[in-house]
């Protein structure tokens, strides 16, 4: 009888050479799960990971062998990263026999002579000829910056980057060996009668002015405001921006615009009634409708883009456009080409998918002046982001905004769409499961080549570190963890079947720390989940904070960590952005929550009783500290648990604004998209109404919990 089952192709084997392969790529081919089990990653996972990577592997042993050459056919390494106070060797590839002379190119014009090391390497052959490797020595002490290695043997030259990063970077001078605190806020949700509909820059600047002068904070720290899709429908997470590199123009306030006096009356009037509508609409609203709002302000500031600038403004505009170079030109293309094509570039005419196609050249001149528009919407955000942080930093605060920097860009936005080579394709980034998310996430984003940033000099993320530090005194890192290795997902898996892949992190953490140097910033990594307790031992030997949240501190034991075992550098709060406010926490509204959206793999009640357990345990902790009585109150032991944190070490407190005023609500439920509302949750009071910026300002319970955190802290000061 004939079989007429269908014939299936075997599914490739995870060979030893495959493996191989995979390690020298950085690919992981075994990892332990959340549980402490140990987790083979399946092969066809390991094959596309590789492709999206650009490395044919059908032949796995003639690939490896291509990746071991690869560095012999290059005269310099791709780019050289060092510490400020290190000596550090690297190897320059020359026909065997040759001499080769190399010099650094200082930042500040003068120059210096790396000293050759007397080391023998055995030449090699590759491509036919025989090749040497001659090894040099970056000298210690070189001036922090970009600097430029080159070399020349015969009539061959070659350049690469050299980056010299400081040893330590830690809290700016100017904040001295104290300790302080600050407030954290979802900037949209916090919603003013003056912003339309949506939380904005002048709002923040009020929130920094009243807790730095009233309430004696040295920081608010905010969501990302990178940007996002030009026309509605805009994408609610701000933590999956169309661009990185510049800001969301829906963060505007428009009347604060300079030119917004100089309206004619019919315009002036028409913007009046776009924002009398607006208010109208959404200032009583229980969600954050970032389309209505966006679509009128962008309606409003079209108008005042029209009014002349003066001759000062003018060339300050200039300034700011030739500064941001091609960069802000790409993204300003991008947004208007979004408003003709669709928010996702992947779906555009395929000659205008590529950023250099003459098409996309042709469009830009053809529609200079939307362009143009794009254009001067950054401008505006930069003025306003300076005036924030100036403001901030008059108000008392010591180190001002500071600002949540995502872990990658939507796939069909600015970012990806200029930069196309740099990001892996068929990829997206997420995270194995944990105890939080058990069937693990996907967060639809592509991630960096790491092979592409370092070719690149590091470029990119220099750039995107540089413009969110620009008017900031500081900068918290989502998933820093991402900076060492990422969860790699093939498009069509489930996030249980990715895995990890490891990036140069002493490259992009000393990059990161040189820009935080050159801006006088701090850096916060958000590292909890699943994370390599050397990552951890890494950042904090580099002078970066952790981050610490009581709820998630426990021993070995799971018994909740004595405050004088934490961390001293983090930054350390009671709750996070991705568990409800603390009086919902107290509640356990975040298992009800997981439950209702199918997120648990063990029953209601066994989750209940856990958590029950957990939260018990630190409230017992709280009581034999004497910080907390019993039968205390929601807003009692909400102050108790922030006063917990003074008896730690940590450098940094945090308090969300959410717990000052008494909200319930989570901002985001991971996990989930449209399944709950993440990311449109409006700033509400205990009863869950709406709470208006002005109210905060005026709150007796958020004045209370801060007086109590400040007497706290002073009586710790030595």
């Amino acid at each position: 009888m004939r079989d007429h089952r269908p014939v299936t192709t075997p599914a490739p084997e995870l060979s030893p050479e495959l493996t191989e392969l995979a390690h020298a790529h950085g690919i992981a081919t075994h990892y332990v799960d959340w549980r402490g089990q140990p987790v083979d990653v399946p092969a066809e996972t390991v094959h596309d990971v590789l492709g999206a990577m650009g490395v044919e592997a059908t032949d796995p042993a003639a690939a490896l062998a291509r990746r071991r050459d690869e560095p012999w056919r290059r005269l310099l390494p791709r780019c050289v990263v060092v510490h400020q106070q290190e000596t550090r060797t690297f190897a320059v590839h020359v026909p065997h026999g040759d001499d080769v002379e190399v010099v650094v190119d200082l930042a500040d014009g003068g120059t210096a002579r790396p000293r050759q090391v007397d080391r023998w390497v055995e030449p090699r052959q590759v491509d036919g000829s025989l090749v040497g490797e001659a090894t040099f020595e970056v000298p210690a002490g070189l001036p922090l910056g970009y600097h430029v290695l080159r070399a020349r043997t015969g009539g061959t030259t070659a350049e690469a980057s050299l980056v010299v990063t400081p040893s330590w970077l830690g809290l700016p001078e100017a904040f001295g060996e104290r300790r302080g605190w600050g407030l954290a806020a979802q900037l949209y949700s916090v919603r003013s009668r003056g912003s339309w509909g949506v939380g904005d820059l002048a709002d923040l600047t009020d929130l920094a002015v009243w807790s730095g002068a009233d309430l004696g904070a040295d920081y608010v720290l905010v969501n990302p405001l990178h940007a996002a899709e030009p026309v509605a429908p805009m994408e609610p997470s701000p933590y999956l921006p169309t661009s990185r590199r510049f800001f969301n123009p829906l963060y505007l306030r428009v009347e604060r615009v300079p030119e917004y006096v100089d309206l004619a009356g019919a315009d002036r009037a028409r913007v009046e009634e776009l924002a009398r509508q607006v208010h109208a609409a959404l200032d009583d609203a229980d969600v954050i409708d970032r389309d209505t709002a966006w679509t009128a302000k962008r309606e409003a500031l079209r108008l005042v883009h029209a009014v002349p600038r003066s001759a000062g403004r003018e060339l300050d505009y200039r300034a700011f456009r030739e500064r941001e170079g091609e960069a802000l030109q790409a993204v300003a293309t991008w947004s208007v080409l979004a408003q003709r094509h669709g928010n996702d570039a992947r779906t555009w005419p395929p000659a205008l998918q590529d950023a250099a196609s003459p098409e996309v050249a042709d469009f830009a001149a053809a529609h200079a002046d939307e362009v143009d528009f794009e254009v001067w919407l950054q401008w505006l955000l930069d003025e306003q982001l300076q005036h924030a942080q100036a403001k901030a930093v008059g108000a008392g605060m010591s180190l001002g905004t500071m600002h949540d920097l995502a872990v990658g860009v939507h796939p069909g936005g600015a970012d990806v769409w200029r930069m196309r080579s740099t990001y892996a394709t068929g990829i997206q980034v997420g995270a194995p499961p944990d105890p939080f998310n058990q069937i693990g996430q996907d967060w639809s984003q592509p991630p960096w080549r790491p092979d592409r940033l370092e070719e690149l000099g590091y470029a990119p993320f220099r750039d995107l570190i540089r413009s969110v530090l620009r008017h900031a005194g500081g900068v918290r890192v989502d998933h820093v963890i991402g900076l060492f290795r990422l969860w790699w997902i093939p498009e069509g898996r489930p996030p249980s079947h990715g895995t990890y892949v490891r990036y140069d992190h002493e490259a992009l953490v000393g990059v990161l720390a040189l820009e935080a140097h050159l801006a006088g910033a701090v850096v916060v990594g958000e590292d909890l989940g699943v994370v390599e307790p050397s990552a951890r031992d890494y950042l904090r030997s580099r002078g970066l904070l952790g981050t610490s949240i009581l709820w998630f501190e426990r021993d070995d034991h799971g018994d909740p960590l004595p405050a004088e075992r934490w961390r001293e550098l983090c930054l350390a709060s009671v709750t996070t952005h991705d568990l409800p406010p603390t009086a919902g926490y107290l509640a356990g509204e975040h298992v009800r929550l997981r439950d209702r959206l199918g997120l648990l793999t063990r029953s209601l009640d066994e989750e209940v009783a856990a958590d029950d357990a957990e939260r018990e345990s630190w409230l017992a902790e709280l009581r034999a500290r004497d910080l907390l009585g019993d039968g205390a109150g929601v807003e009692e032991t909400v102050e108790a648990l922030h006063r917990y944190l003074v008896l730690t070490p940590a450098r940094l407190l945090n308090v969300a604004l959410t717990d000052a005023v008494g909200d319930h609500r989570t901002q985001n439920q991971p996990g989930t998209t449209d399944e709950y509302p993440n990311w449109r949750v409006p700033l509400s009071g205990p009863d869950g109404t709406p709470l208006p910026l002005e109210e905060v300002l005026t709150s007796t319970r958020a004045t209370s919990l801060a007086r109590a955190l400040e007497r706290a802290l002073r009586g710790t000061h030595r």
